[in-house]
């Protein structure tokens, strides 16, 4: 496929089976569009994966994603599953189409005044990047600073954080506590005190 769409079409091969999201690529070509290699992770979709492992997910096809230095991707997700139902592996398409949107804006800029406002996710390059992501996600999600959060907001934004899979990341439970400005243990209060699991992979 990569030979097929040249060297914009980015081919990743993620292997969920050990448990580590820090390291799930087993292939990878073009990696220069991600700016990842073989080895590598920090994906959301993986830490999604992880997180409800033993459960299906249905496939992502055709939406935008980001990468570190600005450029719009197209993706695809594909999860590639066992005889349960439940996914063992990831294959992801990513086409870097930010020449042919520049090359768009371009020519909307003679023939439309319109602008394509749409935000994309981001394909981070460390895990600690997405951490940060991933955070930066949760106060929006509340929609004030954390200076102005109330108990029941930092509590949102807890839960949506371990839903997303970020407590899988090493040392994530201290890097949110500080975020949010309370200890370890209220972090883990907050988790234990709703209806779903815990992963405490730090």
């Amino acid at each position: 496929m990569a030979a097929q769409f040249g060297s914009n079409c980015e081919i990743v091969v993620h292997d969920l089976s050990s448990h580590d999201p820090e390291n799930t690529i087993v292939a990878i070509e073009n990696g220069h569009v991600s700016n990842r290699s073989l080895g590598g992770g920090s994906s959301p979709v993986v830490l999604e994966a992880m997180h409800n492992r033993g459960e299906h997910i249905d496939d992502r096809l055709s939406y935008h994603t980001r990468t570190a230095d600005g450029r719009t991707l197209r993706s695809s997700t594909i999860y590639i599953n066992d005889a349960d139902g439940a996914p063992e592996g990831i294959f992801s398409i990513n086409y870097d189409i930010t020449p042919l949107m520049m090359a768009r804006s371009a020519v909307d800029s003679l023939v439309s005044p319109d602008k394509d406002d749409n935000e994309a996710s981001r394909i981070p390059t460390s895990v600690n990047e997405l951490l940060d992501e991933l955070i930066e996600s949760s106060v929006k999600l509340i929609g004030k600073p954390v200076a102005m959060m109330n108990k029941d907001d930092k509590i949102r934004a807890i839960r949506y954080l371990n839903e997303k899979g970020a407590m899988l990341i090493t040392k994530s439970g201290d890097r949110i506590s500080n975020y949010f400005g309370i200890s370890k243990y209220t972090l883990y209060s907050y988790l234990d005190s709703g209806s779903g699991g815990l992963n405490r992979g730090n």
